[in-house]
C-alpha cells in the first residue's frame, strides 16, 4: 500500500500532507476573499530593495500583514506612512512557508479628512522641525519683476486671470510651466517644474525668471493634496528663486504656503503682488518728475542769487594779480639776502674747519712711524715664539728618543715578534717549531722556536754554565747543542737574555722600557 493511501487503524478517512492541506486552504481563502476592502492603520511600512512594500494593518484587536507588488505601488494615491489611517482594496492569500495569511494591495486612500488632518499635521511639523518655515529662510520679493516663471495647469482659468491681471497691471514677459495640479503624478510634475525654473541659466536662449508663481484654483482637501507633499515642499524652500504661493482661495491652506517667500491668497492676488500697477506707478513717476522739476528750479534761484552776493564782495582780478605779484617781489628779495647771508656764514665756518685740518703726508709719516714699531714688536714677537717651541721641540726629540726601544736593544735586549710582526711577550703563548724573528740592536735573524722542554729549562749562566759551552749556547768547537752545525738558523733558547743572568728586581727604568715591548 502506498504512503498517500495508508489508512488510520479504526477510520478509513484519508490523511493529507502539509503541502496538501496548505494548497487547499489556500484555495480556499483566495476564492472566499478575492475582492475586500479594509479600514485600518498602517504599522512598520517598509520598502523592500526589490521595490515591493510590505507593512501591517492593525485596529484595536488585531493585524493582518499587507504586500503591495512594486508594479501596483505607482498606482496607489498615498504612499504607506506610520500610524496612517487608510481603506485598503485587494485580495487575502496565504503564505505556505509560515502558515500565515496575508492581504494583497492593489488600492489605497486616505479613511476620511481626519486621517488627512492627521497627516498633515504631523508633516508639518517634521517639515517645521527642520527649518523649512524658518522667516529667515525668506527671500525678497523683486518690486519690478523683468520675468515672472508660472507654474500652474496650462489649460485652466487660473493661468488666463493671472496673464490678464498681468497684462492689465504692468507688461512683463511671463514664462509657463504647464503640469498636473490634481491626482498621484501632480506632485513630482510640480516639484520638477520649481527645480527646472531653479536650474535655468542666467544666459540661457530663455531668461531665467525673477520671480515665480505656484498657483492652482480652489477645491477640497483630497484636491489640494498635491501641493502639501513633501518633494514640493522641499522643492519651494531650496529654490533660489523667489516664490509667490497661490493655491485655492484665502481659506485653503497648504504646506508650501509655510515653506513659500509669500502667500497670496488667491491666483488673482499673486499677479497684483508680483507686479505694481502701470497707471499708478506712471502717476507716481510724474509727481517724482514734477517734484524734481521744481527742487531744481529753486535750486538754480538760489545758486543764483547767492552767487550775485558773491560777486560784489570780490575784488577787481587785475588789482589781485598786481597785489600777488608784489608780494612775490618782496619774496624773491628777501630769498636772496637771505641766502647770501647763508652763504657768508657757510664759508666762515668753512675757513675755520681748514685751519684746524692736517696736511695727508703729516697723517701718512706719523701712521708710517707706528707701522714701523707694531712691526719690529710683531718680529721679535715671533722669533720668541718660534725659539721657544724649537726648544721644546728638542726636548720632546731627546725624550722620545731616550724612551725609545732601541735603547733597551743597545743595552743587549732582543725583540722577539712572530711572522706577522706582532712582539711575542710570553714563552706560553709561542707554538713549538714557530718562525719568529728576532731583532737586535744591529739587525734581525730568523729563527725556529724549540719544544717546550727548551723553554721549561733554560740553561745556566755564569760560573755554573758546563765548561764545554760558551753563554751562546754553542760549543767550543762551533756547533750549536741541536747538532745542526752552521745552518744559520737561531733557536728561541739561544735569545739574548739566556746570556745574562736575571737580576732579583728589575729597576723602575727597565719597568718602564719593558712595556714598550
Amino acid at each position: 500500500m502506498e504512503e498517500g493511501e495508508q489508512q488510520i487503524s479504526g477510520d478509513n478517512a484519508p490523511y493529507l500532507t502539509i503541502s496538501e492541506l496548505s494548497r487547499a486552504v489556500k484555495t480556499t481563502v483566495e476564492t472566499a476573499f478575492e475582492f475586500v476592502r479594509v479600514r485600518a492603520e498602517i504599522s512598520r511600512p517598509n520598502k523592500a530593495p526589490s521595490g515591493h512594500l510590505y507593512f501591517t494593518l492593525k485596529d484595536e484587536k488585531s493585524t493582518l500583514a499587507a504586500v503591495c507588488w512594486k508594479t501596483m505601488t505607482a498606482n496607489l494615491a498615498v504612499q504607506p506612512e506610520e500610524g496612517l489611517e487608510v481603506i485598503v482594496t485587494g485580495r487575502l492569500t496565504t503564505f505556505a512557508g509560515q502558515s500565515k495569511y496575508q492581504m494583497i494591495v492593489s488600492q489605497m486612500e486616505i479613511a476620511g479628512e481626519g486621517a488627512l488632518l492627521k497627516q498633515l499635521e504631523d508633516r508639518r511639523r517634521m517639515l517645521a522641525a527642520e527649518g523649512l518655515f524658518d522667516a529667515e529662510r525668506k527671500k525678497k520679493i523683486p518690486k519690478m519683476p523683468a520675468v515672472i516663471g508660472v507654474v500652474t495647469s496650462p489649460t485652466g482659468a487660473v493661468i488666463r486671470d493671472i496673464l490678464h491681471r498681468l497684462h492689465d497691471r504692468f507688461g512683463v514677459r511671463v514664462l509657463i510651466w504647464g503640469t498636473l495640479v490634481q491626482g498621484r503624478e501632480a506632485a513630482g510634475q510640480v516639484a520638477a517644474a520649481i527645480r527646472g525654473f531653479d536650474a535655468m541659466p542666467e544666459d540661457g536662449s530663455l531668461p531665467r525668471p525673477d520671480l515665480l508663481i505656484v498657483a492652482r484654483g480652489g477645491g477640497a482637501l483630497e484636491d489640494l493634496w498635491a501641493f502639501n507633499e513633501e518633494a514640493v515642499v522641499r522643492a519651494v524652500a531650496e529654490c533660489r528663486i523667489p516664490v509667490i504661493s497661490a493655491i485655492g482661495h484665502e481659506t485653503d491652506t497648504t504646506l508650501i504656503d509655510h515653506a513659500a517667500d509669500l502667500r497670496a491668497p488667491t491666483p488673482t492676488a499673486a499677479a497684483e503682488l508680483a507686479v505694481p500697477v502701470k497707471t499708478d506707478l506712471a502717476a507716481h513717476i510724474s509727481e517724482i518728475d514734477a517734484r524734481l522739476m521744481r527742487a531744481t528750479a529753486q535750486k538754480l534761484q538760489n545758486s543764483g542769487q547767492r552767487a550775485a552776493m558773491a560777486a560784489r564782495g570780490l575784488i577787481d582780478p587785475d588789482d589781485l594779480i598786481q597785489r600777488r605779484a608784489e608780494t612775490l617781489d618782496y619774496a624773491l628779495g628777501g630769498l636772496v639776502r637771505g641766502l647770501d647771508r647763508w652763504l657768508s656764514a657757510r664759508t666762515v665756518r668753512l675757513s675755520g674747519l681748514a685751519g684746524r685740518l692736517q696736511p695727508p703726508e703729516t697723517k701718512l709719516v706719523a701712521a708710517h712711524g707706528r707701522l714701523s714699531q707694531i712691526s719690529q714688536r710683531f718680529d721679535q714677537h715671533l722669533a720668541n715664539g718660534l725659539s721657544q717651541r724649537q726648544q721644546k721641540l728638542d726636548n720632546l726629540v731627546k725624550l722620545l728618543d731616550a724612551n725609545s726601544f732601541e735603547r733597551v736593544l743597545d743595552r743587549g735586549f732582543a725583540l722577539v715578534t712572530d711572522i706577522s710582526g706582532t712582539p711575542i711577550k710570553r714563552a706560553a703563548i709561542a707554538p713549538d717549531h714557530a718562525a719568529v724573528t728576532i731583532r737586535f740592536a744591529d739587525g734581525t735573524r730568523a729563527a725556529i722556536l724549540g719544544h717546550d722542554d727548551a723553554r721549561a729549562k733554560p740553561q745556566k749562566t755564569g760560573p755554573d754554565a758546563p765548561s764545554g759551552q760558551n753563554p751562546s749556547g754553542q760549543d767550543s768547537s762551533g756547533q750549536n747543542p741541536s747538532g745542526q752545525g752552521s745552518s744559520g738558523q737561531n733557536h728561541a733558547t739561544d735569545s739574548a737574555q739566556a746570556a745574562k743572568p736575571k737580576p732579583s728586581k728589575k729597576p723602575k727604568a727597565e719597568e718602564q722600557q719593558d712595556t714598550l715591548f
